[in-house]
């Protein structure tokens, strides 16, 4: 029973190894047409009785202005451009911050790891989950570019109730293609991300307006993006 159970588990392990390379490897170039969390949104708006929304329209990465992809790094990711998937100073600032009584619980994770859960897992808290991310991390920062990671976020995060991906969230929002969002807008989408189901982009609330005025100042002063291939950032390391 042993030696069966063994060799299970060594097979698993091996098919799951090899379906996960074949799946970062796919996405490198395919665009992802659904996620696991579509699906849990799906199911709970179903069990709810709610009608059921799913918006997803997937575009590249040079039809979405260059203000959004810029406002989910200011408030997401400041050093998304640099680190290799994690930034562990943001996640020890995290720690730190959700240590104290009556902080607003922050998270530490990266584009780079948002990504990965979206695109490959579910969400959750277990460590199971949480190493899966990890893993996954990896594998994207190791086959895909930053510009890849950046698109397949943009167009996979949840921008909404039933809203998914940059255009459908700049539709649904401001009634514009995503290329045409102003800073401001822009500030307003990535100023929800954190929980899309409960923030309003268009909102007028102290948090919102204070966070939403703060992002834009800091799309204004980023500068130009400037992506460079996962070869030369590591040999610049």
């Amino acid at each position: 029973m042993l030696r069966k159970l063994f060799r299970f588990c060594k097979k698993a392990i091996i098919y799951f190894f090899i379906f996960s390379v074949v799946s970062v490897l796919l996405f490198r170039f395919v665009p992802v047409p659904y996620t696991p969390l579509m699906f849990i949104r799906i199911y709970e708006q179903y069990n709810a009785g709610k009608k059921i929304i799913l918006k997803h329209d997937w575009v590249s990465l040079e039809k979405i202005s260059p203000n959004l992809q810029k406002a989910v790094i200011v408030s997401e990711d400041g050093h998304f451009m640099t680190h290799n998937g994690f930034d562990f100073d943001a996640i020890e600032k995290a720690l730190e911050n959700n240590e104290k009584a009556n902080a607003r619980i922050k998270g530490g994770s990266t584009i780079s790891q948002q990504t990965a859960k979206n695109v490959f897992l579910w969400p959750g808290r277990s460590y199971v989950r949480k190493g899966l991310e990890a893993y996954f991390t990896v594998l994207i920062e190791l086959c895909w570019s930053k510009e890849r990671i950046l698109e397949v976020y943009l167009n996979s995060i949840e921008m909404g109730d039933g809203i998914y991906g940059a255009e459908e969230a700049a539709q649904y929002w401001y009634k514009k293609s995503a290329n045409q969002l102003t800073t401001y807008e822009a500030a307003g989408i990535a100023v929800i991300l954190p929980n899309p189901r409960k923030y309003k982009a268009t909102g007028q609330g102290p948090y919102i307006t204070k966070r939403k005025a703060l992002i834009n100042k800091y799309i204004r002063s980023y500068g130009p993006l400037e992506f460079k291939p996962n070869t030369e950032k590591k040999n610049n390391k």
